[in-house]
C-alpha cells in the first residue's frame, strides 16, 4: 500500500483503525524523500532517525510533514538555503512548527527554497536547483520549491511553505496541488526567517482544499510573540467546509485575462487562457455569479515596480543581522567591517547582492520619499482598488502566471513585458494581506496550471468554500505527479 498518496482524514482513518502504524508512515515518507532526492534535489535536510508517535485524535497526529528551511525547527539544520547559514542549528521552534509538534504531527525533512525566499525560480538554493516532479527540465517555481514538489511528488500529504509575492501559490500551480495562503497575520510569523514583514505569509502546500482547511486550522491562533497576528480562534475552517456555491459573486479583471493583451501570446498562454474561461462557465454552472471587471491599467503596470521596492527595502532592513559576526561562517579580514563584506560578498546569491543594493538605494534619505514612499502609496491605491471589488464580489478569479511550469533552459530568454502584470499579479493578495488559495486547473501541453481565488481579509471561510466547490466539480483533486503515481 502507498499511504503517501492519501489524504489526511484517510492517513487519519488508518491509524486510527490499526491498519497502519505512524512508524510505517514515517519509514514510508522518509524512503520517498531519498528517491525524490535523487531525481528532483527537494530538500536540504532528510530526518532519517525520526520515529513514528502515538496518535491521538487530532487528525494530524502520526502523520508526516515537510518543512520549509526558513521555519526554525529546534536541534534541526536551518539553513534558509543560504550559504550564510549552512551551518545554522536553532535552539527554539517557530511558533507555527510548536502548533504542528502539540498535535502531534511529524516533520521528515526541510526543504528547499529559493534563498531567504527571495525568487521565484526554485533555482538559488544554495544545495542546488530544485526540479519539477512533473517534468525534470522544468522549474518549480518559488520559493516554496522543494515543499510543492514533495508534495506533489506523495512524499506526504502536506508540507509548510511561506509567500511573500507568490511563492506558495504559484509553486502550487506549476506542481499540479492546492497553495493557501490564510489572511495576512491569521498564523504567527514568529521563528521564521523574515524577508519583507508587510508581505510575508505563512501558509500551506496540499493536495486538497480540505486538508489545507485543516492543517491551518492547526497553525492559526495569536501568539504574544507576533504583534501582527490575531484572535481567528472563532473561525473554523474545516468545519466551515460546504459544497455549497449557489449565489456567490465571483469576478476576474479583464486586463489580466483578455487575449488581446498578449499581441505576442505562444499557444501555451492561448490555451491557459482558454482553460480558465472554460472554468468560468463551470463557476456559472455551479449557480456563482461571474462578472468581467476592469481595473486601471497603469496602476495594474506599476504593481510589481512596486513590489520590488517594497520587498527589497524590508529584505535590506531585515538581514542586516547576517554579518558572520553573530552566527553564520565566520568572513576574513583584518577588522570587522572587513570580515563582514567578505561573509556577505562570498555567502549571498547575486539575486541576494542586486536585491540589497535596490533596497540600500531606496531607503537613502535623497531617494526615499520617490521610490520607498511612492510604492507605499501605489500599493495603498492597488488595494483599495481590490477593497472596492470586494465590496461587491466575494472573491477574484484568476489564472496563475502564463502557462506550465517554464523550462530551465528558457529562464534566461527576453521576458515579454505584456505579461508581467498576468504574472506577477499575485502579489496584490500580499499588498493586501488578503487569503489566497490556489487550486489546480488542468493541463496545458500535459503539464499543470492553475487557478486562483482570492477574496477579502478575514473571509478565509468565503475563499476555502469557493475553492471547495470548484475542486469538488474537478478531478485533479488528490493528484500525484506521474512519474511519482504508483498504486
Amino acid at each position: 500500500m502507498n499511504y503517501m498518496n492519501k489524504s489526511i482524514k484517510e492517513l487519519h482513518d488508518d491509524l486510527i483503525n490499526g491498519r497502519v502504524t505512524s512508524k510505517q508512515l514515517v519509514e514510508e515518507s522518509i524512503k520517498k524523500s531519498h528517491e525524490l532526492q535523487d531525481e528532483c534535489n527537494a530538500f536540504v535536510t532528510i530526518l532519517d532517525d525520526v520515529e513514528g508517535v502515538e496518535v491521538n485524535d487530532n487528525l494530524l497526529s502520526g502523520i508526516p510533514y515537510g518543512v520549509k528551511d526558513n521555519y526554525s525547527t529546534k536541534g534541526i539544520l536551518t539553513t534558509g538555503s543560504s550559504n550564510t547559514l549552512k551551518d545554522y542549528v536553532p535552539f527554539f521552534d517557530a511558533t507555527a512548527i510548536d502548533k504542528l509538534n502539540s498535535a502531534g504531527a511529524v516533520k521528515v525533512n526541510k526543504t528547499v527554497m529559493d534563498e531567504f525566499g527571495m525568487g521565484g525560480t526554485g533555482t538559488t538554493g544554495h544545495t542546488g536547483v530544485v526540479r519539477n516532479p512533473w517534468d525534470l527540465t522544468r522549474i518549480c517555481s518559488g520559493s516554496s520549491s522543494g515543499s510543492a514538489c514533495a508534495v506533489a511528488a506523495g512524499v506526504y500529504p502536506y508540507a509548510l511553505g511561506t509567500d511573500t509575492g507568490d511563492s506558495i501559490r504559484k509553486p502550487a500551480a506549476y506542481c499540479g496541488i492546492v497553495g493557501y495562503k490564510p489572511t495576512y497575520g491569521m498564523i504567527s510569523r514568529y521563528g521564521v526567517f523574515p524577508f519583507a514583514s508587510s508581505l510575508d505569509h505563512l501558509g500551506v502546500l496540499t493536495r486538497s482544499v480540505e486538508d489545507a482547511a485543516i492543517v491551518v486550522d492547526t497553525m492559526k491562533g495569536i501568539d504574544p510573540n507576533d504583534m501582527t497576528s490575531w484572535d481567528s480562534s472563532h473561525i473554523k475552517l474545516y468545519e466551515s467546509l460546504e459544497n455549497n456555491p449557489k449565489g456567490k459573486k465571483l469576478c476576474y479583471v479583464k486586463e489580466f485575462c483578455d487575449i488581446s493583451n498578449y499581441p505576442n501570446a505562444d499557444e501555451n498562454l492561448k490555451a491557459h487562457l482558454e482553460n480558465f474561461y472554460k472554468t468560468i462557465d463551470k463557476c456559472r454552472e455551479l449557480g456563482m455569479e461571474v462578472e468581467e471587471v476592469s481595473v486601471n491599467r497603469d496602476l495594474l503596470n506599476a504593481s510589481y515596480s512596486t513590489y520590488v521596492v517594497i520587498h527589497s527595502a524590508e529584505a535590506t532592513s531585515n538581514m542586516s543581522n547576517l554579518t558572520g559576526i553573530i552566527f553564520g561562517p565566520r568572513g576574513e579580514g583584518n577588522n570587522y567591517i572587513d570580515m563582514m563584506k567578505d561573509h556577505r560578498t562570498k555567502g549571498f546569491s547575486p539575486l541576494i547582492k542586486r536585491r540589497f543594493i535596490i533596497g540600500s538605494y531606496v531607503l537613502q534619505a535623497e531617494n526615499k520619499d520617490r521610490y520607498f514612499n511612492n510604492a507605499q502609496r501605489v500599493r495603498r491605491l492597488i488595494v483599495d482598488a481590490w477593497k472596492d471589488l470586494f465590496k461587491k464580489y466575494d472573491a477574484v478569479i484568476s489564472p496563475i502566471g502564463t502557462g506550465p511550469a517554464k523550462k530551465f533552459d528558457d529562464l534566461d530568454k527576453k521576458y515579454d513585458t505584456n505579461t508581467i502584470t498576468l504574472d506577477e499579479h499575485l502579489q496584490i493578495g500580499n499588498f493586501g494581506g488578503f487569503p489566497s488559495i490556489t487550486i489546480p486547473n488542468g493541463f496545458v501541453d500535459g503539464l499543470p496550471v492553475g487557478v486562483n481565488i482570492t477574496g477579502n481579509c478575514y473571509d478565509d471561510v468565503n475563499v476555502l468554500n469557493i475553492a471547495y466547490a470548484l475542486e469538488s466539480s474537478m478531478e485533479y483533486k488528490g493528484q500525484i505527479a506521474r512519474r511519482f503515481h504508483h498504486e
